[in-house]
C-alpha cells in the first residue's frame, strides 16, 4: 500500500494545525516534542545538509519525516516561504495540558503575561524568549490569538517548549503578580520569585485598568531620562534576565 500523498495529508490537516514555517521552526518544534504528521522541502538534500550542520540531534527524525514536493506545490502551502524553503504541520498542544500547567504549583519559574498585546511579531519574540528562560508560559490577554501563524513564525517553533495560551485577566494563574510600570519601584531594588506573575500591559497603551488592580506589586525598569519606552520583548528580556540572576534558573 502506498504512503499518503503529503499534499493531500496537508490540506486535509491544515485547518486545525499548527503552522511551522521553516527549518528552525521544526527543529524546535520537534526538539520539544511536538507531534509532526506532515512535514515538506523544496529540496530535501539542502533540508537534511541544514540539520547535519545546526541540529543534528534531530537529523534522522528530519530524515524520516520530511518529503520534497515542487517549489510551486511548496509555495503554495505558506502564506510567505520561509528562505529555508522548509514546511511543517504540528498538532495544538492540549489547552487542558497546557492549563494545568501554568496552575500548578510549586511553580520553579515565572508566568508571563501580555495584557492585550498588538503586534503579531512582539509576541511571538516574546514566547521565543520566555522559552529560552524556562518560563513556565506565556499567557496573552485581549483578542490576539497566540497561536497565530505570524506569532509561531516569530516564535521560531518555541511555543512547544512553554505553555502558551490565552486567558481573561480573571482566569490568570494564582501567584504574586508583578506589573511593569514606568510609575514602580526600580526592579533592580527587587527580587521577582519563582511564581511570580510577570505582566507587561500592550505596546500602546500599556496596562489595562483590570490587570493593574491584579497587581500585587508595581515595578519599572532602569530607564534614561526622556526615554519614553522600551520594545516589548526588549522589557520582557530585561525583566526575565533580572529574575535569572537574582535566583531564578535557566534549564
Amino acid at each position: 500500500m502506498s504512503a499518503p500523498d503529503p499534499l493531500d495529508v496537508w490540506h486535509r490537516l491544515a485547518e486545525t494545525s499548527v503552522l511551522l514555517d521553516g527549518f528552525h521552526a521544526l527543529k524546535h518544534a520537534l526538539r520539544f516534542g511536538a507531534e509532526v504528521p506532515v512535514a515538506v522541502t523544496a529540496d530535501r538534500a539542502i533540508a537534511l545538509a541544514l540539520a547535519g550542520e545546526l541540529a543534528p540531534d534531530v537529523r534522522d527524525t528530519l530524515d524520516a519525516l520530511l518529503t520534497q514536493v515542487p517549489e510551486p506545490a511548496y509555495r503554495s502551502l505558506v502564506p510567505r516561504p520561509h528562505p529555508t524553503e522548509v514546511a511543517a504541520l504540528a498538532v495544538r498542544p492540549s489547552r487542558a495540558a497546557n492549563l494545568e500547567r501554568l496552575a500548578h504549583t510549586p511553580r520553579t519559574a515565572p508566568v508571563v503575561v501580555l495584557d492585550n498585546p498588538r503586534n503579531l511579531g512582539n509576541a511571538g519574540a516574546v514566547i521565543r524568549l520566555a522559552a529560552g528562560f524556562g518560563a513556565t508560559g506565556v499567557v496573552t490577554t485581549g483578542t490576539l490569538d497566540p497561536w497565530h501563524p505570524t506569532v509561531v513564525r516569530g516564535g521560531a517553533g518555541l511555543h512547544f517548549a512553554t505553555a502558551v495560551e490565552r486567558l481573561t485577566v480573571a482566569e490568570l494563574p494564582a501567584g504574586p503578580v508583578f506589573a511593569l510600570d514606568p510609575e514602580g519601584e526600580d526592579i533592580r531594588g527587587t527580587k521577582l520569585p519563582d511564581d511570580a506573575i510577570l505582566a507587561f500591559g500592550s505596546e500602546r497603551s500599556g496596562l489595562s485598568a483590570e490587570l493593574r488592580a491584579r497587581a500585587d506589586h508595581l515595578v519599572a525598569l532602569p530607564m534614561r531620562p526622556q526615554v519614553s519606552s522600551y520594545n516589548l520583548a526588549t522589557s520582557v528580556a530585561m525583566t526575565l534576565y533580572h529574575w535569572s540572576a537574582t535566583g531564578g534558573a535557566v534549564n
